[in-house]
């Protein structure tokens, strides 16, 4: 029987079990993330989050879905770990290297964390897809979710835009969209609504976790989608069920540009486990 310390973090309710491996020995695998995940029978979270020493940045994170699948990056837990780093290091930026490349996190006022999610990518072997397809318009058609923009922010997005978000069932149509074949890796589904151009609204299902309150990434896929259908400006308010992150796609001449992403950290309880 080995214990584990543990923090439990939240971004716009996207809820995080954060392990420092840095400061304790821990090994963590499919099985064992899994449980640490589940809301019954562990700590429960949609990610399961380990801090580990890195020769490139501040530190590297790890990051487990809910059903013990491993992804390379996720922008509210990048702003979790951006603010232990900060607090850490007494400094007021950070790096954070991960499976998707470096993102560089900064603090913004007295409560607010900026990460850079780096810049988004559309073609269709980026995102990547089984087959060529136009990525402004998949086609793809599940209920009430009709011909999505496919969009990589480190991980594969389909943005569906609806009327109205409330009436989107995400449970039944995102999960099956989620393992359509068309996504070899799976895709993270979302469903936005244009409230403005300065503002959407949105829901997620997410691959490995099911509807989560939140999801940075697919707030900045949705942006980025948004603006290559003529649809929103490239600095917008995301509207989450947990909450509202801003998100700005800053152009750059010679590449796609970089999607900024400012939102709130909240430190919900520390704690320990026994696990073996």
């Amino acid at each position: 029987m080995s214990t584990i310390k543990f923090q439990k973090m939240h971004g716009t309710g996207n809820d995080f079990v954060v392990i420092d491996a840095r400061k304790q020995s821990v090994k963590i695998d499919e099985q064992l993330a899994k449980h640490l995940a589940d809301r019954r029978l562990g700590i429960g979270c949609d990610q399961l989050v380990v801090i580990e020493t890195s020769k490139t940045a501040d530190a590297y994170m790890h990051i487990y879905n809910m059903d013990g699948s491993k992804i390379s990056t996720c922008g509210n837990a990048s702003r979790c770990v951006g603010d232990i780093l900060m607090r850490e290091l007494k400094k007021s930026e950070a790096s954070i290297e991960t499976g998707a490349g470096i993102v560089k996190a900064k603090r913004i006022g007295d409560d607010l964390v900026q990460v850079d999610m780096g810049e988004p990518k559309w073609e269709w072997q980026q995102i990547p897809l089984s087959e060529s397809r136009n990525t402004l318009h998949l086609g793809l058609e599940e209920g009430g979710l009709m011909d999505p923009v496919a969009v990589n922010m480190g991980n594969p997005h389909a943005v569906f835009f609806v009327r109205d978000s409330n009436f989107v069932r995400m449970a039944e149509w995102g999960k099956k969209v989620e393992v359509n074949p068309l996504f070899p890796e799976r895709a993270n589904i979302s469903a936005v609504q244009v409230i403005d151009e300065q503002h959407l609204r949105m829901k997620v299902w997410e691959r490995g976790t099911g509807e989560t309150l939140a999801c940075g990434s697919a707030a900045c896929a949705a942006v980025v989608a948004g603006v290559r259908r003529e649809l929103c400006a490239r600095k917008a308010s995301v509207e989450l069920p947990g909450g509202t992150l801003e998100i700005e796609w800053v152009a750059e001449e010679g590449t796609n540009g970089r999607v900024l992403m400012t939102g709130p950290v909240a430190y919900v309880y520390t704690g320990e486990t026994h696990v073996g």
